[in-house]
């Protein structure tokens, strides 16, 4: 697995962080304006040390309900405390409001008049602690924060994406090429997600690579790229839209290959097609190949050594790879586990 190059970043500074309970703090957004109202029942609940499945599984051994009629809208860390929302039917309300267990609180509930489904949610909110800083580095990240949010940072798709075995992409070349067969349908989907995803970062690691030699370190782009506009519509303009794109208008995208997906043309295709499989039979999709930190905010406290960053991402892109933007460092899971 190649490294995930940035477009900025501090590069001299080696700070610490772990993906603990106390100093990974992760917030759910939702996309949708719960109504108070309804036939679902919206469960506001905080999770430590636990995986959303796992979270799930207890309400649905509690409610003695498939966990398929627990709707919820993404998942969430492990190692870290977690915010995020679920719903069930509102037939529960009465044992939600009796619910205990020792790693999950219920925080709120409130009606809706539909059960969340995967996808309503708009992003998260972080909260992460970062050690061995002084105050003269923890300026020099913040600053660095703040540029990234302005100038935009490479979606890649972080490690956790990859799971435990670094061989993982392997496998799933030697699954689609009928080397090894998989029978399991989730290890099978985990699979060619892992194939999209790392092609997609390949691709994204060149596309980066052009705009540091090319482009003064900002993202270059390129006749033929397909754009995302802030509604989801997908394009391809026959002149590049400089403008828009510095508006934010629009936001160009990598390819996670598949069927059915909207391709590069032109010269963006010339880079494209070199991580791409045409014969995929699972359904493609774009990704944005750039996205943009919000609301940005540190606190140093200066006994501890310690900066507190707090920003939020939209759905789909990870805290971890901002942070590497940041160091200029690829991490991996063991980096992250506290000794």
């Amino acid at each position: 697995m190649r490294k995930r190059e940035y477009l900025d970043s501090v590069g001299d500074i080696d700070f610490k962080f772990y993906q603990t309970q106390d100093d990974f703090i992760v917030d759910e957004i939702p996309s949708i304006e719960f109504k108070g109202k309804g036939n679902s029942l919206v469960v506001h609940v905080k999770k430590t040390e636990m995986t959303t499945w796992d979270m799930i599984a207890a309400f649905s051994e509690y409610l003695a309900i498939p966990a398929q009629k627990i709707g919820y809208a993404g998942l969430k860390d492990k190692h870290a405390t977690t915010t995020q929302y679920i719903s069930v039917d509102v037939s529960y309300e009465k044992m939600i409001k009796q619910f205990y267990h020792k790693q999950i609180e219920v925080l709120d509930i409130t009606r809706h008049s539909t059960g969340i489904r995967m996808g309503d949610l708009a992003g998260n909110r972080f909260s992460i602690n970062l050690f061995e800083v002084d105050n003269i580095d923890a300026g020099r990240i913040e600053k660095c924060a703040r540029k990234i949010s302005k100038n935009g940072l490479p979606n890649y798709f972080g490690f956790q994406r990859f799971g435990r075995d670094s061989d993982s992409f392997k496998q799933a070349r030697d699954m689609l090429s009928g080397e090894i067969f998989v029978e399991d349908a989730k290890i099978k989907n985990f699979l060619i997600s892992i194939y999209q995803s790392e092609f997609f970062n390949q691709w994204l690691r060149e596309r980066v690579e052009i705009s540091q030699n090319e482009n003064n370190g900002k993202f270059k782009l390129l006749e033929g790229d397909v754009y995302v506009d802030v509604k989801g519509k997908l394009s391809t303009p026959k002149i590049i839209p400089i403008k828009e794109f510095e508006a934010k208008k629009l936001t160009p995208t990598g390819l996670l290959c598949g069927r059915d997906v909207f391709r590069a043309r032109d010269e963006a295709l010339e880079i494209e097609a070199k991580y791409d499989d045409e014969f995929l039979q699972e359904k493609g999709y774009r990704r944005e190949a750039l996205i943009y930190p919000k609301d940005i905010e540190c606190k140093y406290v200066k006994k501890q050594t310690m900066l507190n960053i707090s920003f939020t991402l939209p759905k789909g892109s990870y805290a971890t790879v901002f942070l590497e933007s940041i160091a200029d460092k690829n991490y991996s899971a063991k980096d992250v586990k506290k000794k």
